[in-house]
Order: structure tokens, then C-alpha cells, then sequence
């Protein structure tokens, strides 16, 4: 692909499609740059830039940790913040030392919501399958946990994005806040997901890639109703309201440029995981710039 045609790759949660509405419809200024966007829940995007198959995308903290020598972060549109951490729930009242030997759903081996339930307790490190009832961990798209646990396949389940929101109404319950657990811990925010893109492209056009990533975040804050079709088009028939809540949640100061304390996280983050063993250590920055 020609080097002003780039493969852009995001989730089609509401805070992604929030922050690249303007990006991918021309409404700002692209300097001649093409972006081919895919929208694929994130653990695909995951599997995809393990294997180098995007320019730039979004991607777990988790599966960042493996691909900081063909990859770096980018300043801008990041879901990272405080109160916005992976939930633990079930259909009953359990505690997290009897659900070590229980059937747990998680949306993906690469996400930052496993990574952290690890770092939690090295316990639930199991193997994964998606189809042995067999395994303690099972893997499944983040959209079927809530089900599986209100039916019974499995004991209980690690939900992301606006599943936050939503589990109640499936008559669960949240029996640890790993988001919560984290920020007691360490004293930051937690970093969930960010946007990277491929050294291969070179410093200065990552640099415009960055920035014009950041005037679409600035110009959907000022046209705050203007996605909303897009939005909703790749939504899975979520209510106005949770769309609302879900962006006022995961899009904020950290989205436009993660800052100080947003690089301390991100650090402190995969410090944790390449001393606990469950990513390579690196001697590259994760940052582009």
C-alpha cells in the first residue's frame, strides 16, 4: 500500500468511532493521507498487529507489551482514566479466592482486562480454550460474557467497554473492580487501550498521523452530536444513553494527549507485566515521540 494510504484499524465501541468520526470522513485537514479504516472488536485488532497486518490501530496495553520493537504509542487517542477499569462479575455472591477454581469468561488471551486479572492474582493465569468446559478460563467475544454468565455456561466473567454499564440488567452482580483494584495499588490511572502505529512509517509521518488524530478528537468534542449516526451505525443497538455515557467515560484529557501521569501509568503497566513474566522485556520507548 502506497505510504499516503494507511490501514486504520479501531474498535466499534462509541469511544472509537467518537474519536475517529472526523478522522475517516473528512471533516479536518488528513495533508494528503488516505486512511483505510477496519473496524474489528479490539482482540482482533490485537491478533492482526501481532502479525503486522495494520499500519496504525488501536490496541490492548497487554498486546502492546509484545510488539514494542515493530510498534510505537501514539500521544493521542488512547482510552485511559480513572473509574473506567475491567469488572469481575457473577450471577452470585462469590469471592475471587473461590472463583480459582471456577469457570471464568475473558474477552481475549491479549487484553489489558486479563492482563490485569493476573496481576490481581497469578492464580487465574490458566490455560484458555474456547470450547473444553474443562479449562478454568474460557475466551469469548466480549459482547457474549454477560449472556454466558446469566445462563450458567460459565461461573463468572471480566467485562470491558460498556458491558460497565449494562451487566445489571442480566441480573449479575460485580464482585471486584479491577480498574478500582489498580488505582489503590499504584496511585494512577489504568491504561487500557492506545492507538500505535508502525515505526517502519517513520518519525515525521507518524508525527502527522498524531496530529491529525488529536484534531479529530478536538473537532468531535465541538460537534459533539454530529457522530452520533455513525456512532449508533456500529453500536450493537446500544440506547443513546449508554453511547453517551460510554464516550463521557473512555474519551477525556488522557484521550487528546496522555500527559506526565498518563506515561507513568503506561510504565508502571508494563514494568509490572515484564517483572511478573507475562511479556517480553524491551529496551525500546514505547512512545513515537
Amino acid at each position: 500500500m502506497p505510504m499516503n494510504n494507511l490501514t486504520l484499524g479501531y474498535s466499534p465501541c462509541p469511544n472509537d468511532t467518537f474519536i475517529f468520526y472526523a478522522m475517516v470522513h473528512g471533516k479536518i485537514e488528513s495533508e494528503a493521507l488516505n486512511f483505510h479504516e477496519i473496524l474489528l472488536d479490539v482482540e482482533t485488532l490485537n491478533q492482526k498487529a501481532l502479525k503486522g497486518e495494520l499500519d496504525i490501530t488501536k490496541i490492548s496495553y497487554h498486546a502492546f507489551g509484545h510488539l514494542r520493537n515493530n510498534y510505537c504509542l501514539l500521544r493521542s487517542g488512547g482510552a485511559l482514566g480513572r473509574g473506567c477499569g475491567p469488572l469481575v462479575i457473577s450471577k452470585n455472591e462469590s469471592t475471587m479466592e473461590e472463583l480459582r477454581v471456577k469457570k471464568i469468561a475473558v474477552p481475549g488471551k491479549m487484553t489489558t482486562a486479563y492482563m490485569l486479572l493476573q496481576l490481581y492474582d497469578r492464580a487465574f493465569s490458566g490455560q484458555l480454550s474456547a470450547v473444553s468446559s474443562q479449562q478454568q478460563i474460557i475466551e469469548m467475544p466480549f459482547h457474549e460474557i454477560m449472556e454466558s454468565v446469566a445462563k450458567g455456561a460459565v461461573d463468572a466473567g471480566l467485562i470491558i467497554h460498556e458491558s460497565r454499564f449494562t451487566y445489571p440488567s442480566y441480573g449479575l452482580r460485580k464482585i471486584l473492580d479491577l480498574g478500582e483494584w489498580w488505582e489503590k495499588e499504584t496511585g494512577l490511572p489504568i491504561p487500557l487501550g492506545g492507538i500505535i502505529a508502525k515505526r517502519s512509517l517513520g518519525e515525521d509521518l507518524i508525527r502527522q498521523i498524531d496530529n491529525i488524530l488529536r484534531l479529530s478528537i478536538e473537532y468531535a468534542f465541538s460537534n459533539r452530536t454530529e457522530p452520533l449516526s455513525y456512532i449508533k451505525d456500529h453500536s450493537q443497538e446500544l440506547s443513546e444513553q449508554v453511547i453517551r455515557e460510554h464516550i463521557k467515560l473512555y474519551v477525556n484529557d488522557f484521550s487528546l494527549d496522555i500527559g506526565e501521569e498518563g506515561e507513568m501509568a503506561i510504565q508502571e503497566f508494563l514494568s509490572r507485566t515484564e517483572e511478573a513474566g507475562l511479556i517480553p522485556k524491551s529496551e525500546m520507548p514505547f512512545l513515537c515521540h
